[in-house]
């Protein structure tokens, strides 16, 4: 999809192009309200910028490699596993449950992908900082695919070593090295990958950093399409009323959102996040091991095997996210990333752990502003009235849309 020009849809629903809109004064609103109005707009989305961690994170046929992996439950330890099981197409790359399931439980909900390439960190604490880092983790948790490093090499081997190696050179030699090994996973696998010499634990550690690697030239390409809110802004932005489009209920629910309610302080621009970290309060869910959110993710991606910095990134010298990331500060205790908002009515149960089941409670929760369990909450009560809140929420369902690969096509559904 070529971000350069902006994507309009009049109110009849018909999609057109131009370049350079600027919003006249149409519904009500002042020359401050429509600025901000345009810049949630994904007509104001700027172009994906370039990964240069991922030197194929723009190859077409890395992306067709990442999307067999992606959907490959052979990448896991019971052969039932796979990035989709997850990561949903029809669910807008979620699962819909509160915690994650793989070979076991996680501790976290299931975020989804779309434009994820766009975000500097990655996991609800940040704990990675590229989409190809990120694809790893799973693949060697206990509890999501629980495999070995080993394990992929041989199986890249198996079933995609023409594909593997017209993208990224010769397999390496993998006669000597065992079924299943690696630095984590069971005591027999991580005893198998300390005998292993040097030169091999590297070999089968490019291949399965190149695994990453074409995880994340898939997940690249996809991105949210535009929704009922987006043909609102095109439509005020063409000097028509949008009244045809959204109702009134939906559009006093995004005067408040810009407005009274702040919503926009986290959630703003097109993607509605602006991809930080925040303390909010949100209660801890029972029987989860103590976790505090970013305070623990910024040590942790900083001290990332994979990270930016790493060997295994195609620019160690290219950081200026990790070079100037905040680490230590009290502030990012028990702080989670703001997720995006579009399709967020599709993507309950909500919060880091599925705390909240719906809406009406996130929306109460923000409304009442609780202190939080552990660090500074940032909230402070909006004593928005039960009417109120139903208009925000009302004009949240606006912001259901499409989800999209590049070319503006529906992603395939495979599990």
């Amino acid at each position: 999809m070529n971000w350069n020009r902006l994507l309009v849809i009049s109110a009849a629903g018909v999609l057109s192009t131009f370049a350079g809109a600027v919003l006249s004064p149409s519904d009500g609103w002042s020359t401050a309200e429509l600025a901000t109005l345009q810049s949630l707009s994904l007509s104001d989305l700027e172009p994906l910028p370039p990964d240069p961690t991922n030197a194929v994170a723009d190859n077409r046929q890395a992306a067709a490699l990442g999307k067999k992996l992606f959907f490959d439950k052979r990448l896991s330890a019971n052969g039932a596993v796979s990035c989709g099981t997850c990561h949903q197409p029809d669910r807008a790359f979620q699962d819909g449950i509160a915690l994650g399931r793989g070979v076991g439980v996680t501790a976290k909900r299931t975020m989804p992908i779309a434009a994820t390439a766009r975000s500097p960190f990655l996991f609800w604490d940040g704990r990675k900082d590229s989409q190809w880092a990120q694809a790893l983790g799973p693949l060697e948790s206990a509890v999501e695919h629980g495999g070995t490093r080993a394990q992929y090499a041989h199986a890249i081997e198996e079933h995609y070593r023409a594909e593997y190696e017209a993208m990224f050179g010769a397999m390496p030699d993998l006669s000597a090295v065992p079924q299943s090994a690696g630095p984590s996973g069971n005591q027999a696998a991580t005893d198998a990958w300390a005998r292993m010499t040097e030169a091999q634990r590297s070999s089968v550690t490019r291949v399965f950093v190149n695994i990453g690697k074409a995880i994340a030239a898939y997940e690249r390409q996809i991105e949210f399409g535009p929704s009922r809110f987006d043909h609102y802004v095109a439509a005020v932005a063409a000097g028509q009323s949008g009244g045809g489009i959204l109702s009134h209920d939906e559009i006093a629910g995004l005067r408040l959102f810009i407005g009274r309610a702040n919503c926009t302080q986290c959630h703003n621009g097109p993607l509605f996040t602006n991809n930080e970290f925040h303390n909010t309060g949100v209660p801890v869910r029972p029987g989860l091991p103590t976790d505090n959110g970013r305070l623990t993710g910024a040590q942790t991606v900083s001290q990332d095997e994979f990270n930016c910095r790493s060997q295994w990134s195609d620019a160690p010298e290219r950081c200026s996210e990790l070079d100037f990331m905040a680490t230590g500060d009290h502030e990012l205790d028990r702080a989670y990333k703001a997720p995006s908002l579009r399709n967020v009515t599709e993507r309950a149960p909500y919060m880091d752990a599925g705390q909240y089941t719906t809406l009406d409670a996130v929306l109460d929760h923000y409304n009442r502003a609780p202190a939080a369990a552990a660090g500074h909450s940032e909230l402070h009560p909006l004593h928005l009235s039960s009417r109120e809140l139903g208009q925000i929420q009302a004009f949240l369902r606006t912001l259901s849309g499409p989800v999209v690969v590049s070319g503006g096509t529906p992603p395939e559904v495979t599990r």
